[in-house]
């Protein structure tokens, strides 16, 4: 990501701290923002936690208590500090159909084989390859999901208790109106407001927490008839509790389980990884990867087991955590333990809290993720890179997140390889070394794309005697590659003539060999010497 669009990004979102190091350790002050920091995030964790449990069919207790193992057990051992991990809509909307149809039992189990399978991708190193998603699929990912956060806040202007569960998430119910509605739009202002200006006049609290704060202060000082967070359900709970899922030991319920677990593990990876990246990218990090991918597969694990719906990284309650100033896995901790007290002590409390502010918050990260930029970026950039952007966005509003990305990438390389097949020339002259001979000096990368392109470069008919392939500017790439190479060859064979190729590089020399299409005899190159297939000699000099 650009630095300018960092620094814009940094500047929106009123980020502090940016230059904060963990050598320098954790000082009185650092502590305090962390806390801090994460009660804001366990507030915000609330309502999201609630809606995605709705969203799931499930009660909301089941996505509290993820919210609340996830999140720990993320903030313990997870590849980045200060990323958020919890309940997610993204994964929700996958789960309301098996919970519909085989029951909340099959939901647990599922999501504990969701994170064996996510263990074992970090195991294997699998989350190094969200380093070839392309920035284009970035932009189009952080804008739709800014878009499907601020669409997801809409729930909270509908009255509460008219929404019902239809088998395939919350629908339904009656907008709100007249005073009721413009108090909730005028207290929603009221918290941007305050998150817009705190930082400009204190950071010693939390933009966000300090909007909550003042909201919430207003709404039960005067009594404001505005929706509540105690409207969308009890919080109240005990500790979760270890359950093993009850469901039949036997193929069958594998057959069930594991579409569903691979959907929701390849969901849950690309979520956090690419979360991971875009955090890492405000907070200066690298790496964690593999790391990420395990702490989010322990955790569905451990949740499965003790009664949630799993989880993965939250990019909305983690661009809350860094505004807030959140740098450490203590802010994650917090978060966790404090959602904890929350169910256990402070649910009525909690519960007081109008929806209003915890909308005013969200709204403020759609406008801190979006990146708004990108509107200009896409002028400048190429045609396809823009139609990537776009199309990104689109899928992750209209489908989900793992979708889009995975339709971004495929436009991405296809374009890549459509470009790059159309560079396959060749540049010809005589030989200065061999009398009477035809060089052929390929131009640009040869691989599937381009195979049928090189093969349209050669004369065979008018050739002379002797032809000379020189890959001094080219690479061989695949076995297409290598087959177009045997292709002319056998042509110029067919005509009686003969080839010899110049300048492979020893990658393709190891390819030729163990393809056993081209066999080398070269009394030039003995460390590539082989038998040859073909009645012509196809010599090959040097090993650029």
């Amino acid at each position: 990501m650009p630095r300018a669009m960092l620094a814009s990004f940094a500047k929106r979102l009123a980020i502090p701290d940016l230059r904060w190091s963990p050598d320098e350790g954790l000082t009185v002050s650092r502590l305090r923002i962390e806390l801090l920091s994460g009660l804001t995030v366990a507030l915000a964790l609330v309502p999201e936690a609630v809606a995605f449990a709705f969203v799931a069919g499930v009660h909301p207790l089941v996505g509290l208590y993820a919210a609340f193992l996830v999140g720990l057990i993320t903030a313990l051992i997870g590849g980045r500090p200060g990323m958020i991990s919890g309940a997610t809509g993204a994964l929700a909307v996958v789960m309301v159909a098996l919970v519909a149809q085989h029951g909340v039992e099959y939901l647990f189990a599922t999501v504990v084989l969701m994170g064996i399978l996510q263990v074992t991708a970090g195991a294997m190193h699998w989350g190094r390859f969200i380093r070839l998603v392309p920035h284009p699929v970035m932009l189009g990912f952080v804008n739709g999901l800014a878009i499907v956060i601020f669409l997801a806040q809409m729930g909270q202007f509908k009255v509460p208790g008219t929404m019902e569960n239809t088998g395939h998430g919350m629908s339904g119910g009656e907008w709100l109106s007249g005073l009721q509605l413009y108090t909730m739009l005028g207290l929603v202002g009221l918290t941007m407001a305050v998150i817009w200006v705190m930082p400009r006049v204190t950071r010693v609290i939390p933009a966000p927490l300090a909007g909550i704060v003042v909201v919430a202060a207003l709404v039960i000082g005067f009594g404001l008839n505005v929706p509540r967070v105690g409207d969308l359900a009890s919080i109240e709970g005990g500790l979760p509790m270890f359950h093993i899922p009850m469901v039949p030991l036997n193929w069958q319920t594998f057959e069930i389980i594991l579409p569903y677990a691979v959907i929701l593990a390849a969901i849950g990876l690309i979520e956090s990884l690419l979360t991971l990246n875009l955090v890492g990218e405000i907070t200066g990090k690298r790496g964690g990867a593999s790391q990420e991918c395990i702490a989010q597969g322990v955790a569905n694990v451990t949740t499965g087991f003790f009664g949630g719906m799993g989880g993965c990284a939250m990019i909305g309650q983690s661009m809350i955590n860094v505004k807030s100033g959140g740098r450490t896995r203590v802010a994650g901790i917090a978060a966790a333990m404090f959602l904890l007290i929350f169910i256990l002590f402070a649910a009525p409390l909690i519960e007081q809290i109008p929806l209003a502010a915890l909308v005013g918050v969200m709204f403020m990260v759609v406008i801190g993720t979006f990146a708004w930029n990108s509107f200009n970026i896409m002028r400048k950039v190429p045609l396809t890179d823009a139609f990537v952007i776009v199309l990104v966005t689109v899928v992750t509003v209209m489908e989900d997140l793992a979708v889009a990305v995975v339709v971004g990438v495929i436009v991405s390389a296809l374009a890549y390889a459509w470009n790059n097949a159309k560079r396959i020339h060749a540049i010809t002259r005589e030989s200065e070394t061999e009398k009477g001979a035809k060089v052929y000096e390929i131009q640009g990368p040869l691989f599937f794309g381009s195979s049928e392109g090189f093969l349209e470069i050669f004369n065979v008919s008018n050739d002379p005697e002797t032809v000379i392939i020189d890959f001094a500017a080219s690479r061989v790439v695949d076995q297409s590659a290598l087959q177009a190479i045997e292709n002319i060859a056998g042509k110029y064979e067919a005509a009686g003539k003969r080839v010899m190729l110049r300048h492979l590089s020893r990658d393709c020399h190891k390819l030729l060999n163990k393809a056993g299409h081209l066999m080398v005899d070269s009394d030039d190159d003995p460390d590539y010497e082989l038998a040859v297939d073909y009645s012509v000699r196809t010599g090959i000099l040097g090993g650029h």
